[in-house]
């Protein structure tokens, strides 16, 4: 099949959704004819950032599209809550304590995440080191009902099949474009059945959103789908130029999640940011009043019903519900990168860290990552650690180095940044003017 490539020039919007629908029905078949130019060419003609109506309904029409492929979950109560955080922060292990959080305040929760494509560790590959992630809709659908929220692999079930198949495409061309980012969003969220929807949208230099007014744009664009959905969404904007805690890489997060959960205070930027997010999904779905949803979140997470909940959710899911951060073990083979000067962390390159990560096995071999010791402001002298290499290979373990070597992801200076050098060696006074006095 093939789409035309400015389709609102032809249909009246009306008729733009059968459109869309037809032109994807062939994507959840085992047909893929002239599938790449077809998607590129679409996803290029939503691809706007301006709040233009045309687009606006193009995007729906393709959320609505994708949503209905395949299975839907619809639950006979509610709110149902679910969180989404655009990618590109490493160590983004938020859901380990906003499912948990949000579950034992009594809303339900069933969150479908994904694997890693370009990262170290998707949701979905972070959780299968507690337990399986591969369920049907009906599964998920049941055990919701029973303990209040699951974290499953989405890319298992037939939810929303279309939106998996358009990213297979789409990633060899390296296509993200903005609008199909929000109907890929959205579609899974129209499918599980959610009222409410808390998104995350990290800021930074290595990020996907650089700026808080592009931020602030796209967070309303989520919105306004939202509302023509049905659901009621808020985004928060994050800060993004550093890792979400210390870990990267499955194990690790998974036990530095455990250890926040299990009562320890510390990382307070995983603490915030999960107790911010799940704020907000209370607030949206009456549990708290505005502005009150965090304290709610971090109040259920201190007195330690988030950690019940979360053995309740590992049990359900098969997995052994008496698992404890101390019981986590990382990959066996480690080096330690140390500071070649006394100085300040200024820097932490995030796409650095994730090739590192990467080369060192992760997310494949849930053992391997990086834990950082230093993050950015830390004082270090020379010799101090400033992050742990983990692998479960020992051959991977020295790529990695090799690759951390060359990419230097945390950047250490002193108070002096360089030198500029005017004559490179003192002369007396007659000498340097040639002996004229």
């Amino acid at each position: 099949f093939r789409l035309h490539t400015d389709i609102r020039q032809e249909l009246p919007l009306a008729s733009t959704s059968g459109i869309v629908r037809s032109e994807l029905s062939p994507l959840w078949g085992n047909t893929y004819i002239f599938l790449n130019d077809s998607v590129y060419l679409y996803t290029n003609d939503i691809s706007g950032t301006t709040p233009q109506k045309g687009k606006a309904y193009e995007i729906e029409y393709l959320t609505r599209s994708m949503g209905e492929t395949g299975d839907r979950i619809e639950f006979h109560t509610g709110p149902i809550v679910d969180k989404h955080s655009i990618g590109g922060v490493p160590g983004n292990k938020i859901t380990f304590l906003v499912v948990p959080i949000i579950a034992a305040g009594g809303l339900l929760i069933p969150k479908t995440s994904s694997r890693a494509i370009t990262g170290a560790g998707g949701t979905a590959d972070l959780m299968e080191v507690l337990a399986p992630v591969e369920f049907s809709a009906s599964e998920i659908h049941q055990m919701t009902m029973k303990v209040g929220g699951v974290i499953v692999w989405g890319g298992a079930t037939n939810i929303a099949p279309a939106d998996d198949k358009i990213i297979i495409q789409e990633y060899p061309f390296k296509i993200d474009q903005i609008g199909q980012m929000i109907a890929s969003v959205m579609a899974k969220k129209f499918a599980v059945g959610a009222h409410v929807v808390a998104i995350d949208i990290p800021v930074g230099r290595y990020c996907k959103v650089q700026s808080i007014p592009e931020g602030r744009k796209l967070a309303q664009q989520f919105i306004d789908i939202g509302e023509r959905l049905g659901m009621r969404v808020e985004c928060a904007l994050t800060y993004g130029d550093a890792p979400v805690g210390r870990a990267v890489g499955p194990a690790l997060e998974v036990r530095e999640a455990l250890a926040v959960l299990e009562g320890d205070e510390s990382p307070n930027s995983l603490i915030q940011k999960s107790t911010v997010i799940a704020g907000i999904a209370f607030e949206l779905a009456g549990k708290a009043n505005r502005g009150e949803g965090q304290a709610l979140a971090l109040e259920i997470l201190q007195s330690g019903k988030a950690l019940k909940k979360m053995k309740e959710i590992i049990a359900i899911q098969g997995g052994d519900p008496d698992v404890t951060s101390a019981s986590i073990t990382p990959g066996e083979f480690t080096y330690v990168v140390r500071a070649d000067i006394d100085g300040y962390v200024i820097e932490i390159h995030n796409k650095s860290l994730i090739s590192i990560a990467r080369t060192a096995g992760a997310p494949n071999d849930h053992g391997a990552g990086i834990f950082i010791h230093a993050k950015p402001g830390t004082r270090l002298k020379r010799g101090a650690p400033i992050f742990t290499l983990y692998a479960e290979r020992k051959w991977r373990l020295e790529k990695a180095r090799e690759i951390a070597r060359t990419l230097r992801p945390v950047v250490v200076e002193g108070m002096l940044m360089d030198r500029v050098p005017g004559q490179r060696e003192w002369l007396p006074p007659r000498e340097r003017n040639n002996g004229v006095s």
